[in-house]
Protein backbone atom coordinates (compact mmCIF):
# COMPACT_ATOMS: atom_id res chain seq x y z
CA UNK A 1 0.00 0.00 0.00
CA UNK A 2 1.17 3.90 -0.99
CA UNK A 3 1.25 6.18 1.65
CA UNK A 4 -2.05 7.54 0.98
CA UNK A 5 -3.30 3.69 0.45
CA UNK A 6 -4.53 3.75 -3.24
CA UNK A 7 -5.24 0.48 -4.27
CA UNK A 8 -6.39 -0.19 -8.14
CA UNK A 9 -8.39 -3.62 -8.53
CA UNK A 10 -8.83 -5.47 -11.93
CA UNK A 11 -12.64 -6.98 -11.82
CA UNK A 12 -11.79 -9.07 -15.02
CA UNK A 13 -8.46 -10.95 -12.42
CA UNK A 14 -10.33 -10.53 -8.66
CA UNK A 15 -7.25 -9.28 -7.34
CA UNK A 16 -6.05 -6.12 -6.20
CA UNK A 17 -2.97 -4.37 -8.19
CA UNK A 18 -1.69 -1.51 -6.12
CA UNK A 19 -1.56 2.14 -8.23
CA UNK A 20 0.54 5.07 -7.35
CA UNK A 21 -0.77 7.90 -6.47
CA UNK A 22 1.03 11.32 -6.78
CA UNK A 23 1.46 13.90 -3.44
CA UNK A 24 1.85 16.81 -5.82
CA UNK A 25 -1.07 16.14 -7.71
CA UNK A 26 0.27 14.66 -10.73
CA UNK A 27 -2.60 12.57 -12.55
CA UNK A 28 -1.95 8.54 -12.35
CA UNK A 29 -2.39 6.58 -15.66
CA UNK A 30 -5.14 4.11 -15.99
CA UNK A 31 -6.48 2.10 -18.67
CA UNK A 32 -9.47 0.15 -18.91
CA UNK A 33 -10.75 -1.76 -22.49
CA UNK A 34 -14.60 -0.78 -23.46
CA UNK A 35 -17.11 -3.66 -22.34
CA UNK A 36 -14.35 -4.46 -18.96
CA UNK A 37 -14.56 -2.80 -15.40
CA UNK A 38 -12.18 -1.63 -12.67
CA UNK A 39 -12.04 -1.13 -9.15
CA UNK A 40 -10.89 1.96 -7.67
CA UNK A 41 -9.84 1.56 -3.49
CA UNK A 42 -9.24 4.45 -1.13
CA UNK A 43 -7.81 4.23 2.18
CA UNK A 44 -10.34 7.18 3.17
CA UNK A 45 -13.91 8.26 2.50
CA UNK A 46 -14.79 9.49 -0.90
CA UNK A 47 -16.69 12.56 -0.92
CA UNK A 48 -17.44 13.15 -4.90
CA UNK A 49 -16.10 11.68 -7.93
CA UNK A 50 -16.04 13.04 -11.83
CA UNK A 51 -15.45 11.98 -15.04
CA UNK A 52 -14.51 14.32 -17.95
CA UNK A 53 -16.23 12.51 -20.65
CA UNK A 54 -19.10 10.11 -19.95
CA UNK A 55 -19.85 8.83 -23.37
CA UNK A 56 -16.24 7.13 -22.81
CA UNK A 57 -15.98 5.84 -19.56
CA UNK A 58 -18.76 6.01 -16.30
CA UNK A 59 -17.82 5.50 -12.49
CA UNK A 60 -20.10 4.27 -10.20
CA UNK A 61 -19.39 4.72 -6.34
CA UNK A 62 -19.72 1.10 -5.08
CA UNK A 63 -19.43 1.63 -1.40
CA UNK A 64 -17.72 4.86 0.63
CA UNK A 65 -14.20 3.63 -0.41
CA UNK A 66 -14.80 1.82 -4.14
CA UNK A 67 -15.48 3.36 -7.42
CA UNK A 68 -16.59 1.00 -10.06
CA UNK A 69 -14.72 2.50 -13.88
CA UNK A 70 -16.78 0.92 -16.94
CA UNK A 71 -15.34 1.50 -20.21
CA UNK A 72 -18.17 2.88 -22.85
CA UNK A 73 -16.23 4.10 -25.90
CA UNK A 74 -12.40 4.62 -27.14
CA UNK A 75 -10.54 7.39 -25.90
CA UNK A 76 -8.97 9.15 -23.45
CA UNK A 77 -10.54 11.14 -20.40
CA UNK A 78 -9.97 12.20 -16.51
CA UNK A 79 -11.21 10.60 -13.60
CA UNK A 80 -10.66 12.84 -10.34
CA UNK A 81 -11.45 11.74 -6.48
CA UNK A 82 -12.14 14.25 -4.08
CA UNK A 83 -12.03 12.08 -0.26
CA UNK A 84 -13.37 13.46 3.29
CA UNK A 85 -10.30 14.82 4.49
CA UNK A 86 -9.56 17.26 1.19
CA UNK A 87 -7.04 14.77 -0.59
CA UNK A 88 -7.51 15.04 -4.14
CA UNK A 89 -6.70 12.43 -6.68
CA UNK A 90 -6.62 12.81 -10.33
CA UNK A 91 -6.60 10.04 -13.27
CA UNK A 92 -5.55 9.99 -16.90
CA UNK A 93 -8.02 7.08 -18.21
CA UNK A 94 -7.66 5.28 -21.59
CA UNK A 95 -10.19 3.59 -22.27
CA UNK A 96 -8.93 1.13 -24.93
CA UNK A 97 -10.70 -0.76 -27.85
CA UNK A 98 -12.14 -4.20 -27.33
CA UNK A 99 -9.59 -6.21 -29.92
CA UNK A 100 -12.02 -9.05 -29.89
CA UNK A 101 -14.52 -6.71 -31.65
CA UNK A 102 -12.39 -5.63 -33.85
CA UNK A 103 -11.15 -8.64 -34.92
CA UNK A 104 -15.12 -9.79 -35.36
CA UNK A 105 -15.57 -6.86 -37.58
CA UNK A 106 -12.46 -7.54 -39.67
CA UNK A 107 -13.61 -11.44 -40.21
CA UNK A 108 -16.61 -10.25 -40.95
CA UNK A 109 -15.03 -8.55 -43.99
CA UNK A 110 -13.39 -11.09 -45.28
CA UNK A 111 -16.33 -13.09 -45.02
CA UNK A 112 -18.83 -10.47 -46.79
CA UNK A 113 -16.27 -9.07 -49.17
CA UNK A 114 -14.39 -12.54 -49.92
CA UNK A 115 -11.73 -12.20 -53.06
CA UNK A 116 -11.84 -8.05 -51.81
CA UNK A 117 -8.55 -6.50 -50.29
CA UNK A 118 -10.66 -4.55 -47.66
CA UNK A 119 -8.59 -3.58 -43.90
CA UNK A 120 -9.14 -1.81 -41.44
CA UNK A 121 -7.17 0.86 -38.51
CA UNK A 122 -8.58 1.48 -35.27
CA UNK A 123 -6.87 4.69 -33.88
CA UNK A 124 -8.51 6.52 -31.03
CA UNK A 125 -12.48 6.76 -31.75
CA UNK A 126 -12.08 6.65 -35.75
CA UNK A 127 -11.82 3.58 -37.98
CA UNK A 128 -9.81 3.85 -41.12
CA UNK A 129 -11.23 1.82 -44.41
CA UNK A 130 -8.48 0.59 -46.71
CA UNK A 131 -8.25 -1.49 -50.10
CA UNK A 132 -10.05 -1.65 -52.82
CA UNK A 133 -13.35 -2.80 -53.51
CA UNK A 134 -15.32 -4.13 -57.23
CA UNK A 135 -18.21 -1.38 -56.52
CA UNK A 136 -20.32 0.67 -54.82
CA UNK A 137 -22.75 -1.70 -53.19
CA UNK A 138 -19.43 -3.69 -51.76
CA UNK A 139 -17.57 -0.12 -50.56
CA UNK A 140 -21.53 0.43 -48.39
CA UNK A 141 -21.33 -2.92 -47.20
CA UNK A 142 -17.76 -2.43 -45.59
CA UNK A 143 -18.60 1.38 -44.24
CA UNK A 144 -21.76 -0.63 -42.82
CA UNK A 145 -19.42 -3.20 -40.61
CA UNK A 146 -17.06 -0.99 -40.16
CA UNK A 147 -19.44 1.62 -38.48
CA UNK A 148 -20.44 -0.84 -35.84
CA UNK A 149 -17.19 0.22 -33.80
CA UNK A 150 -17.48 3.88 -34.41
CA UNK A 151 -16.78 7.19 -36.52
CA UNK A 152 -15.59 5.63 -40.44
CA UNK A 153 -13.35 7.27 -42.69
CA UNK A 154 -14.15 5.61 -45.74
CA UNK A 155 -10.42 5.04 -48.10
CA UNK A 156 -11.11 2.86 -49.98
CA UNK A 157 -10.74 2.47 -53.70
CA UNK A 158 -13.79 1.09 -55.72
CA UNK A 159 -12.27 -0.77 -59.12
CA UNK A 160 -13.82 0.88 -62.43
CA UNK A 161 -16.70 -0.81 -63.96
CA UNK A 162 -17.43 -2.63 -67.11
CA UNK A 163 -19.39 -0.81 -69.86
CA UNK A 164 -22.75 -0.57 -69.75
CA UNK A 165 -24.82 -3.12 -71.72
CA UNK A 166 -26.65 -1.66 -74.27
CA UNK A 167 -30.39 -2.86 -75.03
CA UNK A 168 -31.82 -2.53 -78.54
CA UNK A 169 -35.61 -2.09 -78.73
CA UNK A 170 -37.42 -3.00 -81.98
CA UNK A 171 -41.16 -1.81 -82.09
CA UNK A 172 -43.40 -2.65 -84.93
CA UNK A 173 -46.50 -0.73 -84.98
CA UNK A 174 -50.21 -1.83 -87.06
CA UNK A 175 -53.01 0.49 -86.84
CA UNK A 176 -55.56 -0.88 -89.24
CA UNK A 177 -58.68 1.51 -89.80
CA UNK A 178 -61.80 0.06 -91.01
CA UNK A 179 -64.87 2.27 -91.96
CA UNK A 180 -67.89 2.00 -93.80
CA UNK A 181 -70.43 4.76 -94.83
CA UNK A 182 -74.20 4.07 -96.21
CA UNK A 183 -76.60 6.79 -97.40
CA UNK A 184 -79.76 6.51 -98.96
CA UNK A 185 -82.55 9.55 -99.54
CA UNK A 186 -84.70 10.28 -101.98
CA UNK A 187 -86.06 13.58 -103.82
CA UNK A 188 -89.09 13.90 -105.76
CA UNK A 189 -89.58 16.96 -108.46
CA UNK A 190 -92.16 17.91 -110.83
CA UNK A 191 -91.81 20.20 -113.53
CA UNK A 192 -95.43 20.27 -113.83
CA UNK A 193 -97.37 17.25 -113.20
CA UNK A 194 -101.21 17.96 -112.21
CA UNK A 195 -100.53 21.72 -113.66
CA UNK A 196 -98.11 21.80 -110.06
CA UNK A 197 -94.30 22.88 -109.97
CA UNK A 198 -92.50 21.90 -106.68
CA UNK A 199 -90.65 19.22 -105.34
CA UNK A 200 -90.10 17.46 -102.13
CA UNK A 201 -87.23 16.69 -100.22
CA UNK A 202 -85.84 16.20 -96.64
CA UNK A 203 -83.41 18.23 -97.21
CA UNK A 204 -80.07 16.46 -96.69
CA UNK A 205 -79.08 15.88 -100.00
CA UNK A 206 -78.64 18.48 -102.46
CA UNK A 207 -82.31 19.02 -103.62
CA UNK A 208 -82.56 20.25 -107.56
CA UNK A 209 -83.01 23.97 -107.95
CA UNK A 210 -86.02 25.23 -109.65
CA UNK A 211 -85.80 27.82 -112.24
CA UNK A 212 -88.78 29.00 -114.90
CA UNK A 213 -87.95 30.67 -118.04
CA UNK A 214 -91.49 31.60 -119.56
CA UNK A 215 -93.65 28.80 -119.69
CA UNK A 216 -91.24 25.96 -119.10
CA UNK A 217 -89.97 24.63 -115.71
CA UNK A 218 -86.54 23.96 -115.41
CA UNK A 219 -83.99 22.58 -112.51
CA UNK A 220 -80.93 22.51 -111.95
CA UNK A 221 -78.54 19.44 -110.01
CA UNK A 222 -76.66 21.45 -106.60
CA UNK A 223 -75.38 17.61 -105.96
CA UNK A 224 -74.09 14.68 -107.63
CA UNK A 225 -76.11 11.90 -107.63
CA UNK A 226 -76.18 8.39 -108.88
CA UNK A 227 -79.55 7.44 -109.78
CA UNK A 228 -81.70 9.99 -111.60
CA UNK A 229 -85.05 8.97 -113.28
CA UNK A 230 -87.51 11.48 -115.18
CA UNK A 231 -90.80 10.80 -117.12
CA UNK A 232 -91.18 13.06 -119.33
CA UNK A 233 -94.55 12.50 -119.85
CA UNK A 234 -95.49 12.76 -116.25
CA UNK A 235 -93.72 15.83 -115.89
CA UNK A 236 -92.41 13.97 -112.94
CA UNK A 237 -89.16 13.06 -111.44
CA UNK A 238 -87.12 11.51 -108.84
CA UNK A 239 -83.49 12.19 -107.37
CA UNK A 240 -82.06 8.82 -105.40
CA UNK A 241 -78.94 8.82 -103.65
CA UNK A 242 -78.16 5.38 -102.28
CA UNK A 243 -74.08 5.34 -101.63
CA UNK A 244 -72.03 2.62 -99.95
CA UNK A 245 -68.15 3.71 -99.09
CA UNK A 246 -65.36 1.34 -97.73
CA UNK A 247 -62.01 2.60 -96.71
CA UNK A 248 -59.12 1.22 -95.43
CA UNK A 249 -56.05 2.64 -93.89
CA UNK A 250 -53.16 0.90 -92.81
CA UNK A 251 -50.12 2.40 -90.36
CA UNK A 252 -47.27 0.61 -89.55
CA UNK A 253 -44.20 2.17 -87.95
CA UNK A 254 -41.01 0.37 -87.23
CA UNK A 255 -38.45 2.47 -85.17
CA UNK A 256 -35.72 0.63 -83.39
CA UNK A 257 -34.45 2.61 -80.22
CA UNK A 258 -31.24 1.77 -78.62
CA UNK A 259 -30.70 2.64 -74.94
CA UNK A 260 -28.15 2.09 -72.17
CA UNK A 261 -28.57 0.11 -68.94
CA UNK A 262 -30.97 1.59 -66.45
CA UNK A 263 -31.41 4.63 -68.84
CA UNK A 264 -34.65 5.63 -70.31
CA UNK A 265 -35.39 6.25 -73.92
CA UNK A 266 -38.08 7.56 -76.35
CA UNK A 267 -39.11 7.66 -80.03
CA UNK A 268 -41.66 9.85 -81.63
CA UNK A 269 -43.10 9.77 -85.39
CA UNK A 270 -45.17 12.31 -85.66
CA UNK A 271 -45.31 16.38 -85.50
CA UNK A 272 -46.28 18.58 -83.39
CA UNK A 273 -49.78 20.96 -83.92
CA UNK A 274 -50.24 24.71 -81.82
CA UNK A 275 -53.06 25.35 -79.72
CA UNK A 276 -53.96 28.44 -78.05
CA UNK A 277 -53.72 28.96 -74.00
CA UNK A 278 -55.54 31.58 -71.78
CA UNK A 279 -53.11 32.69 -69.39
CA UNK A 280 -54.35 33.94 -65.42
CA UNK A 281 -52.76 36.05 -63.30
CA UNK A 282 -51.05 39.25 -64.09
CA UNK A 283 -50.88 38.35 -67.47
CA UNK A 284 -55.16 36.87 -66.79
CA UNK A 285 -56.58 37.32 -70.88
CA UNK A 286 -53.17 37.02 -72.57
CA UNK A 287 -53.15 34.08 -75.14
CA UNK A 288 -50.03 31.93 -75.51
CA UNK A 289 -49.66 29.26 -78.22
CA UNK A 290 -48.48 25.77 -77.56
CA UNK A 291 -47.46 22.86 -78.85
CA UNK A 292 -48.25 19.23 -78.59
CA UNK A 293 -46.90 16.31 -80.06
CA UNK A 294 -48.88 13.54 -82.15
CA UNK A 295 -47.42 10.49 -83.90
CA UNK A 296 -46.47 7.47 -82.85
CA UNK A 297 -44.66 7.44 -79.45
CA UNK A 298 -42.86 4.88 -77.28
CA UNK A 299 -41.21 5.24 -73.81
CA UNK A 300 -39.25 2.70 -72.25
CA UNK A 301 -36.94 1.95 -69.44
CA UNK A 302 -34.47 -0.86 -69.69
CA UNK A 303 -33.13 -3.08 -66.66
CA UNK A 304 -30.60 -5.54 -67.06
CA UNK A 305 -31.48 -8.53 -63.98
CA UNK A 306 -28.76 -10.71 -62.36
CA UNK A 307 -30.69 -13.70 -63.98
CA UNK A 308 -29.38 -11.76 -67.33
CA UNK A 309 -33.04 -11.33 -68.47
CA UNK A 310 -34.42 -7.76 -69.48
CA UNK A 311 -37.33 -6.06 -67.65
CA UNK A 312 -38.87 -3.13 -69.61
CA UNK A 313 -41.01 -0.47 -68.39
CA UNK A 314 -42.69 0.49 -71.55
CA UNK A 315 -45.04 3.30 -72.83
CA UNK A 316 -46.53 3.03 -76.32
CA UNK A 317 -48.34 5.30 -77.48
CA UNK A 318 -50.66 5.88 -81.16
CA UNK A 319 -52.02 9.57 -81.32
CA UNK A 320 -53.79 11.32 -84.55
CA UNK A 321 -55.81 14.56 -85.07
CA UNK A 322 -58.93 14.36 -84.52
CA UNK A 323 -61.19 17.33 -86.08
CA UNK A 324 -64.72 15.67 -85.19
CA UNK A 325 -64.38 16.78 -81.80
CA UNK A 326 -62.22 19.93 -82.76
CA UNK A 327 -63.45 23.04 -81.63
CA UNK A 328 -63.35 27.02 -82.77
CA UNK A 329 -61.42 29.64 -81.39
CA UNK A 330 -61.62 32.92 -82.45
CA UNK A 331 -61.93 31.47 -85.90
CA UNK A 332 -59.26 28.97 -85.68
CA UNK A 333 -60.28 25.31 -85.84
CA UNK A 334 -57.95 23.52 -83.05
CA UNK A 335 -58.05 20.09 -83.51
CA UNK A 336 -58.55 17.39 -80.59
CA UNK A 337 -56.39 14.17 -80.03
CA UNK A 338 -57.55 10.82 -80.84
CA UNK A 339 -54.99 8.42 -78.44
CA UNK A 340 -54.70 4.62 -77.84
CA UNK A 341 -51.29 4.04 -75.79
CA UNK A 342 -50.29 1.27 -73.14
CA UNK A 343 -48.05 1.12 -70.18
CA UNK A 344 -46.94 -1.83 -68.46
CA UNK A 345 -43.62 -3.64 -66.93
CA UNK A 346 -42.44 -6.95 -69.14
CA UNK A 347 -39.63 -9.20 -68.63
CA UNK A 348 -38.28 -10.91 -71.53
CA UNK A 349 -34.78 -12.71 -72.05
CA UNK A 350 -32.52 -11.57 -75.41
CA UNK A 351 -34.43 -11.79 -78.86
CA UNK A 352 -37.88 -12.74 -77.10
CA UNK A 353 -41.05 -10.46 -77.89
CA UNK A 354 -44.49 -9.59 -76.73
CA UNK A 355 -47.62 -8.61 -78.56
CA UNK A 356 -50.04 -5.98 -77.52
CA UNK A 357 -53.16 -6.04 -79.48
CA UNK A 358 -57.02 -5.54 -78.41
CA UNK A 359 -56.88 -2.17 -78.59
CA UNK A 360 -60.21 -1.59 -80.59
CA UNK A 361 -62.27 0.86 -81.51
CA UNK A 362 -65.93 0.38 -82.56
CA UNK A 363 -68.43 3.39 -83.20
CA UNK A 364 -71.09 3.74 -85.46
CA UNK A 365 -72.41 6.92 -86.20
CA UNK A 366 -76.70 7.44 -87.92
CA UNK A 367 -78.44 10.12 -89.26
CA UNK A 368 -81.89 10.42 -90.06
CA UNK A 369 -83.99 13.05 -91.56
CA UNK A 370 -87.12 12.91 -92.72
CA UNK A 371 -90.89 15.16 -93.81
CA UNK A 372 -92.90 15.08 -90.87
CA UNK A 373 -96.20 12.91 -91.05
CA UNK A 374 -96.13 11.35 -94.87
CA UNK A 375 -92.37 10.13 -93.72
CA UNK A 376 -93.86 7.86 -91.23
CA UNK A 377 -96.55 6.16 -93.36
CA UNK A 378 -95.41 2.40 -93.41
CA UNK A 379 -93.50 1.92 -96.70
CA UNK A 380 -94.84 4.69 -98.84
CA UNK A 381 -92.83 7.29 -96.02
CA UNK A 382 -89.57 5.58 -97.16
CA UNK A 383 -89.73 7.50 -100.21
CA UNK A 384 -89.55 10.61 -97.72
CA UNK A 385 -86.77 9.66 -95.39
CA UNK A 386 -83.31 10.49 -95.79
CA UNK A 387 -80.42 8.28 -93.50
CA UNK A 388 -76.53 8.20 -93.49
CA UNK A 389 -74.79 5.67 -91.33
CA UNK A 390 -71.19 5.14 -90.17
CA UNK A 391 -69.39 2.38 -89.18
CA UNK A 392 -65.51 2.61 -88.09
CA UNK A 393 -63.71 -0.11 -86.83
CA UNK A 394 -59.96 0.16 -85.76
CA UNK A 395 -57.61 -2.25 -83.94
CA UNK A 396 -53.80 -1.26 -83.10
CA UNK A 397 -51.35 -3.96 -82.41
CA UNK A 398 -47.85 -3.51 -80.84
CA UNK A 399 -44.71 -5.93 -81.33
CA UNK A 400 -41.99 -5.48 -79.28
CA UNK A 401 -38.52 -7.52 -79.09
CA UNK A 402 -35.34 -5.97 -76.96
CA UNK A 403 -31.59 -7.32 -77.56
CA UNK A 404 -28.78 -6.76 -76.02
CA UNK A 405 -26.51 -5.35 -78.85
CA UNK A 406 -22.81 -4.13 -79.10
CA UNK A 407 -21.07 -1.68 -81.44
CA UNK A 408 -19.88 -2.23 -84.58
CA UNK A 409 -16.15 -2.42 -84.55
CA UNK A 410 -14.12 0.09 -85.83
CA UNK A 411 -12.99 -0.12 -89.17
CA UNK A 412 -15.63 -2.46 -90.20
CA UNK A 413 -17.80 -2.08 -92.75
CA UNK A 414 -21.44 0.29 -92.15
CA UNK A 415 -24.69 -1.11 -92.82
CA UNK A 416 -25.55 0.84 -96.23
CA UNK A 417 -29.74 1.36 -97.54
CA UNK A 418 -29.67 0.18 -101.21
CA UNK A 419 -30.98 2.89 -103.40
CA UNK A 420 -33.35 1.85 -106.91
CA UNK A 421 -30.93 4.24 -108.72
CA UNK A 422 -27.77 6.26 -108.32
CA UNK A 423 -28.14 9.96 -106.77
CA UNK A 424 -26.72 12.31 -108.96
CA UNK A 425 -24.19 10.59 -110.57
CA UNK A 426 -20.84 12.36 -110.58
CA UNK A 427 -20.73 13.24 -107.20
CA UNK A 428 -18.95 11.82 -104.47
CA UNK A 429 -19.88 8.29 -102.78
CA UNK A 430 -19.36 9.01 -99.10
CA UNK A 431 -19.62 12.07 -96.73
CA UNK A 432 -16.12 13.88 -96.23
CA UNK A 433 -14.67 13.10 -92.88
CA UNK A 434 -11.88 13.59 -90.43
CA UNK A 435 -8.66 12.88 -91.58
CA UNK A 436 -7.55 9.57 -89.87
CA UNK A 437 -3.96 8.84 -87.58
CA UNK A 438 -2.04 8.46 -90.89
CA UNK A 439 -2.65 12.41 -91.82
CA UNK A 440 -2.97 13.89 -88.13
CA UNK A 441 -0.46 10.97 -86.31
CA UNK A 442 -0.24 9.23 -83.52
CA UNK A 443 -3.73 9.56 -81.52
CA UNK A 444 -2.75 8.63 -77.61
CA UNK A 445 -5.33 6.75 -76.10
CA UNK A 446 -6.56 8.01 -73.51
CA UNK A 447 -5.55 6.33 -69.64
CA UNK A 448 -7.40 3.25 -68.53
CA UNK A 449 -7.40 3.20 -64.76
CA UNK A 450 -8.37 -0.03 -62.43
CA UNK A 451 -9.47 1.54 -59.84
CA UNK A 452 -10.29 5.28 -59.01
CA UNK A 453 -11.24 6.47 -55.05
CA UNK A 454 -14.44 6.11 -53.46
CA UNK A 455 -15.40 9.89 -53.77
CA UNK A 456 -14.81 10.17 -57.63
CA UNK A 457 -17.04 7.30 -58.53
CA UNK A 458 -19.84 8.57 -56.22
CA UNK A 459 -19.18 12.03 -57.97
CA UNK A 460 -19.88 10.37 -61.43
CA UNK A 461 -23.04 8.87 -60.08
CA UNK A 462 -24.27 11.56 -59.22
CA UNK A 463 -23.14 13.30 -62.73
CA UNK A 464 -25.44 10.27 -64.12
CA UNK A 465 -28.05 10.82 -62.23
CA UNK A 466 -28.24 14.60 -62.89
CA UNK A 467 -27.97 14.08 -66.92
CA UNK A 468 -30.86 11.91 -66.48
CA UNK A 469 -33.39 13.89 -64.33
CA UNK A 470 -32.03 16.96 -66.24
CA UNK A 471 -35.10 17.76 -69.39
CA UNK A 472 -32.37 17.52 -72.14
CA UNK A 473 -31.95 13.99 -71.46
CA UNK A 474 -34.88 12.78 -70.03
CA UNK A 475 -37.88 12.18 -72.58
CA UNK A 476 -40.20 14.44 -72.72
CA UNK A 477 -43.84 13.71 -72.42
CA UNK A 478 -46.62 15.47 -72.57
CA UNK A 479 -46.62 19.28 -73.85
CA UNK A 480 -43.76 21.26 -74.89
CA UNK A 481 -44.74 24.98 -74.14
CA UNK A 482 -43.85 27.48 -76.81
CA UNK A 483 -43.59 30.88 -76.26
CA UNK A 484 -45.37 32.57 -79.24
CA UNK A 485 -47.63 35.47 -78.46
Amino acid sequence: MTRHGCWLVASLLAVALPAVCANDGTPVDLAVTVGKSIVLDTAADLRRVAVANGDLAEALAVNPREVLINGKAPGETSVILWQQDGARTMYNLAVRPNMARIEAVQGQLQRGLEGQDVSLEFENDTVFLRGTVKDLSSAERASGMAATLGKVVNLLRVEVPPAEPQILLRVRFADVDRSVATSFGVNLLSTGAANTVGQITTGQFGPAVPTIQGNVAQFTLSDALNIFLFRRDLNLGALVQALEAKNLLQMLAEPNVLATNGKPASFVAGGEFPFPVVQGGATSGAVTIQFREYGVRINFLPVVTPRGTIRLQVAPEVSSLDYSNALSFEGFTIPALATRKVQTQVELESGQSFVIAGLLNNTITQSLNKIPGIGDIPLLGKLFQSRTRTRSNSELMILITPELVRPIPGGAALPAVGMPEVFLPGTATAAPRTPGSEVTGAIPSPPVKKDIPLEEMLEIEKQKTAMQASPQASPAAGTAPGGIR
